[in-house]
């Protein structure tokens, strides 16, 4: 069980780089939006996201109802990261 746990700790560390990777792009999609006037939320990009994880998960077999609950969590949590900074 304890190697079990480290494997465990190491893939949440990776997940964790991974999560500070996709906060370092949603900065970076903020620059974009002022330029561009676009909002924070683009619901058609919020749908996109979403149908793609489901799908991904899908075809891995992960539960996809799982994870769009996380990214939906996620999406929401990018959208306001950019909203403190894109003016409505």
């Amino acid at each position: 069980m304890a190697e079990l746990r480290v494997e465990i700790d190491r893939l949440d560390a990776a997940l964790v780089d991974l999560l500070v990777q996709r906060a370092g792009y949603i900065d970076r999609a903020v620059d974009i939006k002022k330029t561009a006037d676009l909002p924070a939320r683009i619901a058609s990009r919020v749908d996109e996201v979403i149908e793609n994880v489901r799908r991904i998960a899908s075809d891995k077999n992960l539960d996809p109802d799982l994870t769009e609950a996380l990214w939906a969590q996620l999406v929401e949590w990018s959208i306001k990261r950019e909203a403190k900074h894109i003016p409505e």
